[in-house]
């Protein structure tokens, strides 16, 4: 007799694709809580012991975190965003900034070769929201958009593993924004990395395009260190 084995998954890892997959698709947005537990198993047509393995395993990745009494939270829009996020926690701004060093230059590098007209007008109008929302003293907007527009350059480098190493560093990146701004002196709207990037990758200029980001990527390295 020949014995015949199923290419169906388990169901749990069934149960887990979906979950990561409601998470992905943004259904279910960072930080926010996720549907409790009858209402999942009900959902999903699953057991609680299913469903809580499944919950477990993206916890342990980082995209979810259960929180005791209180629920469980969106923490990661993928398992690599969670793992650098609890990678970051254990290494200082500086070193953050240096890895942020290579992927940005990289990132401004192939954005100047690949970027579309699109995506410079896209960038402009972010340059042109935080600019207004720095002015107006909106600091949350500000570092939305700054975050916004650097992630998009990474998008437009047409690498898409590039653009998910470099979005793993949203939150980081977004609450480093917020706390440098709140130190006298901050210049919210340096045109290095900025306004200069974005001429240098309309231009198809790779160098000027790298040594915008350097310029910028320096200055903030020295703030850092004051």
């Amino acid at each position: 007799m020949t014995l015949t084995t199923s290419h169906r998954p388990p169901l749990v890892e069934e149960i887990t694709a979906k979950l990561r997959e409601l998470i992905h698709s943004g259904e279910w947005p960072l930080q926010q809580r996720i549907p409790a537990e009858p209402e999942l198993m009900a959902i999903l047509g699953v057991s609680r012991g299913t469903l809580r393995e499944a919950v477990k395993a993206l916890a342990h990745s980082g995209m979810l975190e259960v929180r005791r009494g209180d629920g469980t939270y969106v923490r990661a829009t993928s398992e690599i965003s969670g793992a650098a996020q609890r990678m970051y926690q254990d290494h200082s701004q500086i070193h953050i900034l240096e890895v942020r060093v290579a992927l940005d230059t990289q990132a401004a590098r192939l954005a100047a070769r690949h970027a579309t007209a699109d995506d410079v007008d896209a960038m402009r109008a972010l340059l042109e929201t935080r600019r207004t929302a720095w002015q107006s003293e909106d600091y949350a907007g500000w570092a939305r958009a700054d975050w916004d527009f650097h992630a998009l350059v990474a998008q437009a480098s047409g690498n898409p593993l590039l653009h998910e190493l470099y979005i793993s560093f949203g939150v980081v990146f977004h609450a480093d924004l917020l706390r440098q701004q709140r130190r006298g002196g901050f210049n919210g709207l340096p045109l290095e990395g900025h306004d200069e990037l974005v001429d240098a990758i309309a231009a198809h200029d790779e160098t000027a395009a790298v040594g915008s980001v350097h310029r910028n990527l320096n200055s903030c390295a020295e703030w850092i260190r004051q």
